[in-house]
């Protein structure tokens, strides 16, 4: 944490390119801030923080770090909350097993994560470890309902600047394959609990009872849903699929979130690459148990592990030529689309796969149609119906595209499937229940070894929050609204019974439309290609899908989007984009001195963030600040200061000491305060002055290996020196 107890902003610290970024930006911002007197401070809720906030007893004093994540989870409930809130790294098992090593070499005493528990130490140094897997950031600081779009001035730029699109042909082979029964989405039951309720979770066999979770707490009114996926059917299906699309001549992929999913898709994951390896498995699945082999940690650490035994890279080999070619995330290394469960993250690699024309890579390093397996069909159609609808009309036109904004329902954990303590791998056929402490039977199913059953709820307040901002954002835009609400699903007909009395008792029912995600869809691409503009109300999962699926295809990347959640306690949290947190920048970084990570979502959330400081405290300065980085931002697009994707084009370094002058260039130039004026007025003649000297600075060493002392715990002075390489620009800011 920094000295500052109480700052104005807290800005986060995170990981990988955006923590490279702030490296370069931050100290910027704080230069800025300072001179309107608002103090920026910030808090570590990167992926090593959080390891070594879980593990205190076991670091020297020095070593010790407070638990931020764990103190901004308090703030985001108080009307104080003013948080920047940059892409973290959702951690799956193979990173975070990576972090700790890292961390281990660096000095720090923390244990090894167990593979397999067995030790009263190891099950207790998993249990905290696996309260870190995952999307376990966002649920703790999304204290509100996401109301996220493009800023008008990104928006603006793209439709001047249209970015390339991959051309559709109406016989496309590529397609979407998912599960037609047996999957969470014709499993799934939901109820709502009309009392404050508490409910365990229990597998009843013919051996006895066994407690999966013993007590989950529900306020009244809280949806709660349960559903499951048969490891049968998902088998039959997989094992379908790749016959069927080695038949058809194109790639196999599957798209699946195993960083948020953290418990299911995992597993959904192991059962692809066991399929795919279906005869080595049948052959030598016992010797590869031996040797660690976990399907779920994916092709990768499945290779290395038994790379040195003949027989069995002999039979990987003689499998894989009898199967269809797969997607590759880099054909170059030979890393396919199952090697790594976080490699490919269905929201980053559907939309790529459909702003390309429906092509992904192939081994032979070339373009080719793909079938891309989605296995459960909850949201598996918004993608089926946008592939067919471009295979009909074609290409989306950047230059006249309207947008699709999403107002997005997660306060509260709404409906976070995977990044809770309520999904399971069934150990052995029975029943689940849910049993309400007054002993009535909530939720039941029958289920088999291997299934993969799951709870989520979703409370009233959130979803009413998310209606009346719904009514908000309609009333001030005007644009066509659509609640994506399947009537035929159990959640979404709970949400609709709920929905439709809020719009009714306001009088805008008729100025709202309620329809399933597949024809959802379709109106939303049929709106915005005509021009005009929509806003998709959403659940959690959708959210996340769609605010990159648009933006990826409207902006060219979802980095560039301005997400704004209103807390529900008055406070702001101000995301900068969804871009994640770009590993294949940071390699980049590594190996030729050129960062690519553009950080026009950081500029987009710092406007917001001084404007609400401004507005919430009545500071009159902090709104002149952020009045003046929307004009700052829209001279970085403007003018094409934007980072370049090549090493020798300019990078996020020169796009920060563009966003700084253009940013002291708009205050010295506003009337509204003459001291602030006055300040900044000699800041921007010396950018101004000095930018041939800067630049060549920012550009020394340009294309060379450097090393930030660490991956995922960097050295704070190593970066600092690749980040803030001009002495110059450092001495103007101060």
């Amino acid at each position: 944490m920094t000295d500052q107890t109480n700052p104005d902003i807290i800005y986060t610290k995170v990981d990988e390119a955006p923590e490279l970024a702030s490296a370069s930006l931050l100290p910027i911002i704080q230069s800025f801030a300072r001179a309107a007197g608002v103090t920026v401070g910030t808090r570590d809720i990167s992926l090593a923080g959080r390891i070594l906030a879980a593990f205190p007893e076991h670091l020297s004093e020095d070593q010790r770090i407070t638990d931020d994540l764990a103190a901004l989870g308090e703030l985001v409930k108080t009307p104080e909350a003013n948080v920047i809130k940059l892409p973290n790294i959702s951690a799956s098992v193979p990173q975070l097993v990576a972090a700790v090593k890292e961390l281990q070499a660096q000095g720090y005493a923390i244990p090894d994560y167990p593979e397999t528990p067995a030790t009263d130490a190891e099950k207790e140094a998993r249990a905290r470890y696996d309260a870190i897997k995952g999307s376990a950031v966002n649920p703790v600081l999304r204290e509100g309902n996401s109301d996220r779009r493009a800023a008008a001035a990104v928006k603006k730029f793209a439709q001047s600047n249209p970015h390339r699109m991959g051309d559709w042909s109406a016989d496309s082979k590529t397609r979407v394959a998912s599960m037609s029964g047996g999957d969470f989405f014709s499993n799934e039951v939901s109820a709502v609990v009309p009392n404050a309720a508490t409910a365990k979770i229990v597998l009843e066999t013919a051996e006895g009872e066994t407690v999966l979770k013993d007590a989950v707490s529900y306020p009244a009114g809280t949806v709660v849903d349960a559903t499951y996926m048969s490891a049968v059917a998902l088998d039959a299906f997989l094992a379908e699929e790749i016959e069927k699309t080695k038949a058809e001549g194109v790639l196999f992929s599957l798209h699946m979130k195993a960083t948020m999913m953290k418990v299911s898709d995992p597993i959904i994951f192991g059962h692809a690459v066991k399929q795919f390896l279906a005869p080595v498995f049948e052959q030598f699945g016992d010797e590869m148990a031996a040797l660690g082999v976990n399907p779920n940690s994916g092709l990768g650490d499945l290779l290395a592990r038994v790379k040195g035994n003949a027989a069995i890279m002999a039979a990987i080999e003689a499998c894989m030529a009898e199967r269809p070619p797969m997607y590759m995330v880099d054909s170059d290394r030979g890393i396919t689309n199952l090697h790594v469960p976080s490699d490919v993250i269905i929201d980053a690699s559907m939309p790529a796969l459909i702003r390309a024309g429906g092509k992904g890579w192939g081994p032979d390093g070339k373009e080719h149609d793909a079938v891309c397996v989605i296995p459960d069909n909850s949201y598996a159609p918004v993608y089926d119906e946008a592939i067919e609808f471009f295979k009909q009309n074609g290409k989306l036109n950047p230059a006249t595209a309207g947008t699709v904004q999403n107002l997005g329902l997660m306060a509260q954990k709404a409906e976070e499937y995977g990044s809770h303590p309520t999904t399971f791998e069934i150990p052995a056929d029975g029943t689940v229940k849910m049993i309400l402490a007054d002993g009535t039977v909530l939720h039941s199913h029958e289920v088999k070894a291997g299934d993969i059953w799951r709870s989520a709820s979703t409370r009233k307040a959130p979803i009413e929050d998310w209606v009346n901002l719904a009514i908000e954002r309609q009333a001030l835009t005007g644009y066509r609204s659509i609640f994506w609400l399947d009537e035929s699903r159990a959640h979404d007909a709970q949400l609709i019974a709920m929905v439709k009395p809020i719009l009714e008792a306001k009088g805008v029912a008729d100025r709202f439309e309620i329809m399933a995600p597949r024809e959802a869809t379709r109106a939303s691409l049929e709106t915005i290609t005509k021009g005009e503009n929509t806003i998709a109300i959403t659940g959690n999962v959708l959210r996340d899908y769609l605010t990159d699926l648009f933006p990826i295809l409207e902006l060219a990347t979802s980095a560039k989007m301005l997400s704004i959640v209103k807390l529900m306690q008055g406070g702001g949290l101000f995301e900068t984009g969804a871009g994640g947190s770009a590993p294949k920048h940071v390699q980049q970084l590594q190996g030729e001195n050129h960062l690519r990570w553009d950080s026009l979502g950081e500029f987009c959330a710092l406007g917001e963030s001084f404007k609400f400081l401004g507005q919430t405290k009545g500071n009159a300065k902090a709104q002149i600040l952020g009045d003046a980085v929307e004009v700052a931002t829209q001279g970085v697009l403007d003018h094409d200061r934007s980072p370049g994707r090549k090493a020798g084009e300019p990078d996020n370094r020169d796009s920060h000491y563009w966003f700084a002058r253009y940013w002291a260039e708009a205050l010295a130039a506003q009337s509204g305060d003459a001291a602030l004026a006055a300040h900044f007025a000699p800041v921007a003649a010396a950018l101004a002055e000095k930018e041939a000297e800067i630049l060549q600075e920012l550009h020394a060493g340009r294309g060379q290996a450097v090393d930030q002392g660490g991956y995922y715990h960097p050295d704070a002075a190593k970066t600092a020196a690749i980040m803030r390489p001009s002495t110059t620009l450092n001495a103007i800011i101060g």
